[in-house]
């Protein structure tokens, strides 16, 4: 059933788990990490960048693929549809097709005006009963044109966003979208503790989850993180197993080139890094 990110969120903050967040990019993406979700048992939060949106005709469109799949394949675990770096306008795009959750990403802004149009968007998604996302600091990197410079968030103005009544927050710890240089210096867990304690039981959210080794990403549930996002890691599975196919020549034997056929190993690679994901964030057997 399609849901508000909140009770699952909470659930995970108490329990000391995290739920991850798969970006989807179109039904292969979807079908694969609801399954994979069901089969786990885990609750599950389907992120839509604008980008994904646009490339898959619109948020209405999105929505109504995903209410339907989670219909027609018979899910019964909690599932969140979550605007992923969402803009001011596109989270009002959100609201209106019908998503059960939404990020809007003010990092860029002063911080006042991030705070203003946070709190405006926490009255509505109120009203409508969805979950919302605020950002401070950023998250290094490129992701659908959305670039940061991985500064490290203020605390204070961590708990400034917080304080608005938002139901999760994502702080730039040093994380990064897209794969870790081989100099990364790793996750400021200085900055991850000192935010968490400012905002006291607030769910924390981890962007750029491919690539960090498992003990920091244990450490970072340890200190309050609750959701953690994935979406670079799919990618690559998706590509290597495409590519193993076409390479083995299984796309030149008998209907190989049916595109059901064609694209059903990645699709399965997929299903398969999201199940490994669910077992590292410890969200198995928690829907």
């Amino acid at each position: 059933m399609l849901v508000s990110a909140k009770e699952m969120l909470t659930k995970a903050h108490e329990g000391h788990y995290a739920v991850g967040q798969f970006n989807i990019n179109n039904l292969e993406w979807t079908k694969s990490i609801l399954l994979a979700a069901e089969e786990a048992k885990s609750p599950v939060i389907l992120g839509v960048s604008e980008g994904a949106g646009k490339y898959m005709t619109g948020y209405k469109t999105v929505a109504a693929m995903v209410k339907a799949m989670i219909e027609e394949l018979g899910i019964t675990v909690p599932v969140a549809l979550h605007l992923d770096h969402g803009s001011y306008e596109g989270c009002y795009k959100c609201i209106e097709a019908g998503f059960s959750s939404i990020m809007f990403d003010g990092s860029h802004y002063p911080i006042a005006e991030n705070v203003a149009k946070t709190s405006e968007l926490v009255k509505v998604c109120a009203e409508k009963g969805m979950s919302l996302e605020a950002e401070v600091g950023a998250i290094g990197g490129e992701e659908d044109g959305v670039v940061g410079n991985g500064e490290c968030a203020d605390p204070n103005e961590g708990k400034m966003i917080a304080d608005l009544g938002v139901t999760m927050l994502a702080a730039g710890i040093g994380n990064i979208h897209g794969k870790y240089p081989a100099n990364w210096p790793g996750l400021s867990f200085e900055t991850l503790a000192a935010v968490s304690e400012k905002v006291g039981d607030m769910p924390l959210v981890l962007h750029g989850g491919t690539g960090i080794p498992e003990e920091m990403i244990k450490k970072a549930i340890s200190l309050g993180v609750s959701k953690i996002n994935v979406n670079t890691e799919c990618q690559l599975a998706f590509a290597a197993a495409t590519r193993e196919y076409i390479e083995a020549g299984k796309d030149q034997q008998g209907k190989g080139f049916d595109p059901r056929k064609l694209l059903a190993p990645g699709a399965a690679a997929i299903k398969a890094t999201v199940i490994e994901k669910m077992q590292l964030f410890g969200s198995v057997g928690k829907a």
